[in-house]
Parts: C-alpha cells; structure tokens; sequence
C-alpha cells in the first residue's frame, strides 16, 4: 500500500486518529493511534461476524424460557 510507511503506519489508522469522536478524545489516550488502530480492530471483527443479509436468526431457548399460552 503506497500509504503505508513504518513512520506513518497504517493511513486508515492514522485517518481514524485524527477523526476521534469527542467520547473517544475524552479518554485522554497517550497513543490516539494504538486506540484508533484498536477501534478499527474491533469494528473489522464485528463485520466479519456479520450474517448475509436475509439469513435467518439462530435463537436458543430452553423450556424455562417459554411463557405459558393465554386462554
């Protein structure tokens, strides 16, 4: 990636740094670009947990968790 030098680190990284929320800035980071690279960590490992579209919901219930049916 031409953006991408040992100095600089990641550009997406270094973009998120300087574009921290006012709750993210807040936290008063030593290092907004670990904390920015760590926000997009997480943020990648949420869209790869990700469902396609249309796919049905898994829910897990056990018989105590159902409600008696009104008459």
């Amino acid at each position: 990636m031409p953006d991408e030098t040992p100095e600089t680190g990641d550009k997406r990284v270094q973009d998120r740094a300087e574009a921290l929320l006012p709750e993210e800035q807040e936290a008063q980071s030593d290092d907004p670009v670990a904390q920015a690279g760590q926000i997009l960590a997480e943020s990648d490992a949420r869209l790869a947990d990700r469902k396609p579209a249309g796919a049905a919901p898994i829910e897990r219930r056990r018989s105590e968790d159902t409600v008696e049916p009104v008459d």
